[in-house]
């Protein structure tokens, strides 16, 4: 009880004494300024924000629209809306992901919620002169609900696809290896299944996932973001065929009947966890010199939370040494974040009305 007025007053301080300075930077005491420039405004729950290979923001909203935004003049381009999509509750549009290899083949992923009887897929469009065409389902028949739909795509190294799947609001899927729910997928780009995956035959990565809305690859390995219930939120590891424990095991694997399932199903626990709930989102891996101090970061936005929270890795990149949190409660709930070249980090906002996205630098 001692230890959590401590940390509670601890919070209070931080949260309290968070202000912006009239250059413009926000600061929270004993952490490096940073500088906040909304670069667009007039957007409805953006859900994925990436820096491209044309040096543009592709962004996506949750009601079907795909659109370009300039880092420098923040002029908005709309590039195309899936009307398919049908944006119930959490589900809609959600993640996309450009193709590395872009100007050979300038592939464009996205992963969206359609239909009366309500289903993910996973579709790839082909960009040419300014528009998205030629569209291809990758894979179709994703569980979905109105709640905990996931879903943030990647490409790795390999040029393997990564899909983050929600249990769909039907928690025992996520422990189904025949259910498309509740894990991290891996798939080839054309949608096939890799014969390297865990189990033949079958697109599973890992198992064991509640919600997660966060992936990124960095120091060699594979980190995520989920939500918890009431309790627990994580920050994970991947790891290629284990099990996360959900809804067995909330967090870490600290109660009775969690150690037995956690023996027994060889469960990768947390490398971070907060209790209460911060809704973790959208993840990025900070490893510019722009702003040195975040240098070998994981930087995590979240909903409920409403903060961009920099989580500092060990050197070995396993560990999570410290947390320091920025722009608490200065523009509502954070969904998407991506890093650039430059160093510069770009966030949009969720809160469905006039939502915007945010440039941070130094």
């Amino acid at each position: 009880m001692k230890v959590l007025i401590v940390s509670l007053f601890a919070l209070f301080i931080s949260f309290s004494s968070c202000k912006k300075n009239k250059s413009g930077a926000s600061q929270n005491p004993g952490d490096v300024a940073i500088k906040t420039k909304v670069l667009a405004t007039g957007l409805s729950h953006v859900w994925e924000v990436i820096y491209g290979p044309d040096q543009q923001l592709w962004i996506t909203e949750r009601s079907g629209k795909i659109s370009k935004v300039n880092p420098e003049s923040g002029v908005v381009t709309p590039l195309h809306t899936i009307t398919e999509v049908v944006s119930k509750g959490e589900g809609g549009l959600l993640g996309m992901v450009l193709n590395p290899d872009f100007e050979a083949n300038p592939w464009v992923y996205v992963v969206y919620d359609y239909g009366s009887d309500y289903k993910g897929k996973v579709v790839r469009f082909t960009y040419s002169d300014g528009k998205l065409n030629s569209p291809l389902v990758i894979l179709d028949q994703i569980p979905a609900a109105s709640i905990h739909n996931g879903s943030r795509l990647l490409i790795t190294e390999d040029k393997k696809l990564l899909i983050t799947t929600g249990d769909a609001s039907d928690a025992d899927n996520a422990q189904d290896m025949n259910s498309l729910s509740g894990k991290v997928l891996r798939v080839n780009l054309d949608g096939s299944i890799p014969a390297d995956n865990p189990v033949a035959g079958s697109r599973v990565w890992s198992l064991g996932h509640r919600n997660p809305q966060g992936l990124v690859l960095a120091n060699g390995k594979l980190y995520e973001s989920e939500h918890g219930p009431n309790n627990d939120d994580e920050v994970n590891i991947i790891l290629k065929g284990r099990n996360y424990g959900w809804p067995e095991v909330e967090g870490y694997c600290d109660g009775n009947s969690e150690k037995v399932f956690c023996d027994a199903q060889n469960v990768v626990e947390p490398i971070k966890a907060w209790t209460p709930t911060i809704a973790t989102s959208g993840l990025s891996y900070y490893g510019g010199d722009l702003i040195s101090e975040w240098k070998n970061s994981l930087l995590l936005v979240s909903l409920k939370g409403s903060k961009l929270t920099q989580l500092q890795l060990n050197a070995t990149g396993d560990k999570i040494d410290s947390s320091k949190d920025y722009l608490v409660n200065e523009y509502g709930r954070l969904r998407a974040i991506c890093t650039a070249p430059n160093g510069k980090v770009y966030i949009g906002s969720s809160n469905g009305g006039n939502d915007k996205i945010l440039e941070i630098s130094k």
